[in-house]
């Protein structure tokens, strides 16, 4: 299994989740430089980014930073669609971007994604699903990656078929999230279900779902017999955590969250970085979410966390930024943030 994922360049079992509206470029970077095995863009639809002209946003979230000091980070871009040719074209485009794993979604549960035939729902049509698969590996040289979830629902859970099905179509890859389409995020994450696939594949499988810190990940290792875990939510507010998962699985020395002024200057960056991305204006909405995760984790009182977010100002936020987390101690890890509507943590994915 080891050999396996160091075939894909993937050296730490330890993997950010790709979740829309967060792991941009500004995240991907912050969390590959603490530590991680590979990072996952935001969902793109295949659809968009197929076009002759894709609009800014999409050309935005499919962004690998090379060039720009990004060259060095590990990073998989996930597509998703219900159409074997758009999938196949937006795998030509993203491979000549620069992208390292084309990663293929089939665990989205939002709504406006399954509503289109895409993400999960296309476990209800395994082999529509398999056409997909065939049409990206055909369109690319790079390892394809496939990440989903038990099944539609508890009557239909099909993850071991489908993922022995893409294995055989050229699947190098499969994360499975612990849940069903129909569970979205209610109850935990069923790590022992992910066994099945585990037996049922020889190609590394990868557990996901409510893995927040060392012994969760160890715990679901050990439920699910997978070679590596995936952690989303679980990094919302603390880019750290999937270094310290990596460092306590190699048996490596810890890795410690920031604390104080070192905690200041890591949410500074991350605003900055933000607003170079995004540009000022969006940038600061953009940012909210994050500041407001930066603050839940550390333990920021009430009246602060609504200062930084509700602030409207560059300086203003700087200013913010240094007084709030400069004047805090290191806090004990705090539980995953629930998922929220609108913020995008839900609609595309620690999903699948």
């Amino acid at each position: 299994m080891g050999d396996a994922l160091a075939e894909l360049g993937i050296r730490v079992p330890a993997l950010l989740a790709p979740m829309a509206g967060i792991t941009d470029l500004p995240f991907r970077r912050l969390v590959s430089r603490f530590g991680a095995g590979l990072v996952v863009s935001e969902m793109i639809a295949s659809a968009d980014i197929a076009t002759a002209r894709p609009s800014a946003r999409i050309r935005q979230r499919a962004d690998l930073g090379i060039g720009e000091g990004g060259g060095a980070v590990l990073t998989a871009v996930q597509l998703a669609g219900r159409e074997a040719a758009p999938m196949a074209e937006a795998a030509r485009r993203v491979t000549g971007m620069g992208a390292a794993i084309i990663d293929i979604n089939m665990g989205c549960p939002a709504k406006q994604v399954t509503g289109g035939l895409s993400g999960s729902a296309l476990m209800r049509d395994p082999d529509h699903a398999l056409r997909l698969i065939e049409a990206v590996v055909a369109a690319t040289h790079l390892p394809v990656t496939l990440k989903c979830r038990l099944g539609w629902d508890a009557g239909s859970c099909n993850a071991a078929l489908i993922a022995r099905r893409a294995e055989a179509a050229g699947i190098r890859m499969i994360t499975v999230h612990g849940r069903t389409r129909a569970q979205f995020y209610s109850g935990r994450a069923d790590w022992a279900a992910v066994a099945a696939v585990r037996a049922a594949v020889s190609i590394p499988v990868v557990v996901n779902g409510d893995i927040t810190c060392p012994a969760g990940a160890r715990a679901a290792l050990a439920a699910s017999g997978a070679g590596a875990v995936m952690i989303g939510r679980g990094a919302q507010g603390a880019p750290w955590v999937v270094a310290q998962v990596a460092a306590a699985l190699a048996g490596t020395p810890p890795v410690a969250a920031p604390a104080g002024e070192a905690l200041a200057d890591l949410v500074g960056e991350h605003h900055e970085a933000m607003l170079s991305c995004y540009g000022t204006e969006l940038g600061l909405r953009v940012a909210r979410k994050h500041l407001g995760w930066y603050a839940d984790r550390a333990g920021a009182g009430a009246a602060e966390r609504r200062a930084l977010v509700s602030c409207g100002d560059r300086a203003g936020v700087r200013r913010l930024i240094r007084r709030v987390f400069a004047a805090l101690p290191a806090a004990a890890p705090a539980p995953a943030p629930a998922p929220e509507d609108g913020s995008g943590a839900v609609p595309v994915q620690e999903a699948a």
